[in-house]
């Protein structure tokens, strides 16, 4: 990579103005002639129609422009928690972000949850406050919100002009001509240099280039903040010169091919298309590159640029860049692609907790609905898409109702399938809570024979699945054993109580197979019945997703909502009064605090503001949970159980 780069995303809550932004960058660096809108419907980057509907963000886009010699390729990602998956995958590619606040909301619920994900990924960021000349803009306020809340160091580089009006402006007070008045932000640079520091102590201010060279190093302990009002192109071009010079170039991490698929969709003419960030190496066009985590070989067929202004078929692309890539068939969403491979996957997943089930307005389409449900799952394989055929049925998985809502516009104008959805069910999970064996003897009807017995045992609360076999090669042969090994996760995804089993320590003690009857699917079909068994004698209980939250309003409405809290069976952490504001912190299910953020909007006349993130899955007691029927054919029911199993049922 011989070119200057940056691969940024921008970050945002709902309304912040970054759809605008990105068209004031696109018409200011000649990319396109006429600013599009989120409120005509024509912005660059709402392609589907729901989002020009809605003007809201859905999908995360790419697209590339230039700037002072500097090729910029951005991700617009969506600012809705409901499709927070897209910008999980989003900060994969990336090097770096802007996070753009609202002047008058000041930071919000998804902020905050935008800001500690960045920071756990280690990508530096700026901050963009927008919408100055908004009445009710308060610029003073957002920044004590942003040092407090964020926990950044702010590091303002510019001072506003009668904001909250319309004439508001912009003042650059970090300049070459100006920086030497700048003492309190001279200081926040040189305090991380030990040599700048001690000639400022001397007297000596360093030169403009030299601080400037630094606060770039520090890009990750100080955080430049700048203003504008991106309806009215303010402070845009000092945004994108800001963008240069304070984040970083792509690093080169490797010689050999290393990258990732962060985002893929289809297209009936062209088929699967995914977006592609290379860290190391090149990729070429017809070249076979090695898919590490579906561990298998794939032929590129063709590679686009991100240039949607001017989109063209390249021959290939390398290590700093991004490229549309035709030919991985089974890629998905972050999935790493060639041989070194970098520890870069997305470890703090946020997790959809709601489930629903989907059903055709149109019986006769369920067919097409399932083919359509296919091609939206691997686009976003967090829906973790089922269909139980017994039942007929079609569940996902879900972040909220906006997405449900989403969702049924996209089925409808892309693939025109009318449905509609079943009520938000929690997705619980359960897990034992004593030690028993399970024990399987599959030896009819002839010819099978695959015998086990297996110690089933309670898990620490979130260890997750621990299985081990100390059963001898001469009694159950290798492959045998991992085909037992490989069916664990599919026997545990319904249990006693129907939901998925977890904090579980599965150790195979017994069994064998036999040198004339055992075949070769024999295990994987017994291992189910085996675990079920064993799970029936374990008196299994619920797990619950707990969230940790804080909670900031107005002093007067602490002791009310202490107790709205407490009947929703809230864990209350702190509680803490500062400037006629109380903060409550805490943790609460799931299942009973999902209309709170409706009831604290009425019990603070709009003033509360609560912020939530997934904590852990923690026991319950049955019956303030939620038992399912088994969905299917349970391995309990061993005569049709294994009549299916052999594709014996119709």
């Amino acid at each position: 990579m011989n070119k200057s780069i940056r691969n940024i995303a921008l970050f945002a809550h709902v309304d912040a103005g970054k759809t605008t932004i990105t068209e004031q960058f696109l018409f200011l660096s000649g990319k396109i002639r006429e600013l599009g809108s989120v409120d005509k419907g024509n912005s660059q980057t709402d392609n589907l129609q729901v989002e020009k509907e809605r003007g809201i963000t859905v999908n995360s886009t790419v697209l590339t422009f230039d700037w002072d010699n500097t090729q910029i390729n951005l991700i617009d990602t969506p600012g809705h928690i409901d499709f927070s998956s897209e910008t999980e995958k989003a900060i994969m590619a990336i090097d770096a972000a802007v996070v753009i606040i609202s002047a008058s909301e000041g930071v919000q619920a998804q902020t905050e949850n935008m800001v500690q994900l960045l920071k756990n990924h280690k990508k530096p960021f700026i901050i963009f406050i927008n919408k100055i000349d908004r009445i009710g803009a308060n610029t003073d306020d957002v920044i004590q919100e942003i040092e407090k809340d964020l926990n950044v160091n702010v590091f303002k580089t510019q001072n506003t002009i009668n904001e909250s009006n319309d004439d508001a402006d912009i003042e650059t007070i970090w300049s070459v001509n100006n920086f030497k008045n700048e003492t309190s932000l001279i200081e926040k640079i040189v305090e991380n240099n030990d040599n700048l520091f001690e000639q400022y102590l001397d007297g000596n201010i360093p030169d403009w280039e030299i601080l400037n060279d630094e606060l770039k190093k520090n890009i990750f302990n100080i955080v430049p903040v700048l203003f504008g009002s991106a309806k009215k192109a303010l402070g845009i071009k000092e945004l994108l010169n800001a963008i240069i010079a304070f984040l970083p170039n792509p690093k080169i991490n490797s010689e050999e091919l290393s990258g990732i698929v962060f985002k893929t969709y289809h297209k009936k003419a062209d088929g699967k298309i995914c977006a592609v960030r290379l860290f190391g190496g090149t990729i070429n066009s017809r070249s076979e590159i090695n898919n590490a985590s579906k561990k298998l070989i794939e032929k590129i067929s063709l590679i686009k640029n991100t240039d949607i202004q001017n989109q063209k078929i390249i021959q290939s692309f390398s290590a700093g860049e991004i490229a549309w890539v035709q030919g991985l068939k089974s890629a998905e969403p972050g999935d790493l692609l060639g041989n070194k491979i970098l520890d870069i996957e997305n470890k703090e997943k946020t997790q959809s907790l709601l489930t629903v089930q989907i059903i055709p307005k149109d019986k006769a389409k369920i067919n097409a609905l399932i083919d359509a449900m296919q091609i939206l799952n691997n686009e976003d394989p967090d829906l973790k898409l089922s269909y139980l055929k017994e039942e007929s049925e079609l569940h996902i998985n879900i972040r909220g109702e906006i997405q449900k809502e989403i969702l049924e516009a996209i089925l409808k104008s892309r693939f025109d399938i009318e449905v509609e959805f079943s009520e938000p069910s929690v997705i619980y999970k359960e897990t034992p809570t004593i030690s028993c064996e399970g024990f399987v003897r599959y030896w009819l009807p002839k010819p099978c024979w695959a015998i086990m017995k297996f110690k089933i045992e309670p898990g620490e609360q979130g260890s997750g699945v621990e299985y081990k076999s100390i059963v001898s090669v001469n009694d159950i042969k290798k492959q045998y054993q991992k085909d037992v090994e490989k069916t664990i996760p599919t026997a545990l995804q319904q249990g006693i109580l129907a939901w998925q089993v977890d904090d579980i320590k599965i150790t195979l003690i017994e069994g064998e197979d036999h040198e004339v009857h055992t075949k070769s699917n024999d295990f994987a079909i017994a291992t189910p019945m085996g675990i079920m068994e064993g799970l029936s004698k374990s008196k299994p209980t619920l797990l619950e997703p707990i969230l940790s939250f804080k909670l900031v309003a107005p002093e007067e409405y602490l002791g009310t909502l202490i107790s709205e809290l407490l009947k929703l069976r809230a864990k209350l952490d702190k509680q803490e009064i500062s400037n006629s504001t109380c903060k409550i912190t805490g943790e609460i299910p799931l299942a009973t605090s999902l209309n709170f953020p409706i009831k604290l909007s009425s019990l603070t006349s709009g003033k509360g503001k609560i912020i939530t993130k997934f904590l852990s899955y923690q026991k319950c007691d049955n019956e303030l949970g939620k038992t399912r029927e088994y969905k299917g054919i349970s391995p309990l029911d061993t005569a049709k159980y294994i009549l299916k199993a052999r594709k014996a049922l119709s």
